[in-house]
């Protein structure tokens, strides 16, 4: 099996199957929002990933290389972190459109000085784009998005076959539009409250000049994170609604992102 025998016979067979078939689970797991985060244990992250390759070597004929640690035997290897990566970034990327748009939003309401730690990245992240990824968490595991996309990395052994999941040019394709797609749902995302933000700052000036004794930042800056509260609980339906479709967006591109 790997040009190593340890004397198992077909019991080292069929461990060696399960390695190579955990390495693509192991490999979108590790690039997928939810479990690859830091405070996701490494332990708990190989658990999930031999207990999925145990149901897909039973359901599946999927067979290891002959020569494991031979060239073709690696290159399969790496075709099948190839295609675990391209699986939980391309669902990576959706989660990143909320934070973009919070982005946007804190700068006008100058809270991006308030910053916490983004427990998904472990970057600096503001506080609004906390909420967002709280918010966008909640979504995609009420939604079952966890579940169909588990069920999607399992069917990856169906139409993405060892040996054949060098992904073309066709894979690479979609992932850039899905990466464009990300930077205009976060456009969209925070285009109603910026909106309400540009309109109290033009206020603003319109009063300073008018009143030239008001001071402008200590009457701009609370202004400005008032209406942006207010304005982010009045879109907060169609927020909801924006992030559903992402959701639903992300994992059909992952399906598609199979079919291709």
């Amino acid at each position: 099996m790997i040009q190593l025998s340890f004397g198992f016979g077909a019991l080292e067979a069929e461990f060696w199957r399960l390695i190579f078939v955990m390495t693509r689970i192991g490999a979108a797991l590790v690039a997928a929002p939810l479990f690859g985060i830091p405070t996701v244990p490494p332990q708990a992250r190989v658990i999930v990933a031999g207990a999925v390759a145990v149901l897909v070597c039973g359901w599946t004929g999927v067979a290891a290389p002959p020569a494991l640690l031979s060239v073709p035997g690696l290159l399969s290897v790496l075709g099948e972190v190839l295609v675990g990566l391209s699986l939980g970034f391309v669902l990576q990327m959706a989660f990143a459109a909320p934070i973009l748009g919070a982005e946007v939003i804190g700068g006008a309401m100058g809270m991006n000085m308030a910053v916490s730690v983004d427990p998904n990245s472990g970057a600096s992240s503001p506080a609004i784009g906390q909420y967002f990824t709280v918010l966008m968490t909640l979504i995609f595991l009420a939604m079952g998005g966890h579940l169909q996309w588990i069920r999607l990395v399992v069917e990856s052994y169906r139409l993405l076959p060892p040996g054949h999941t060098w992904l073309g040019a066709g894979q690479f394709h979609a992932v850039a539009a899905l990466g464009a797609m990300m930077f205009v749902t976060g456009a969209t995302i925070a285009l109603p409250v910026c909106l309400v933000l540009l309109v109290v700052q033009m206020v603003t000036g319109v009063l300073s000049r008018s009143a030239p004794s008001l001071n402008l930042f200590s009457l701009g800056l609370p202004a400005g994170v008032l209406a942006g509260l207010a304005a982010l609980l009045v879109a907060a339906p169609v927020l909801t609604d924006i992030m559903i479709r992402l959701n639903g967006d992300a994992l059909d591109a992952v399906a598609g992102l199979l079919r291709r």
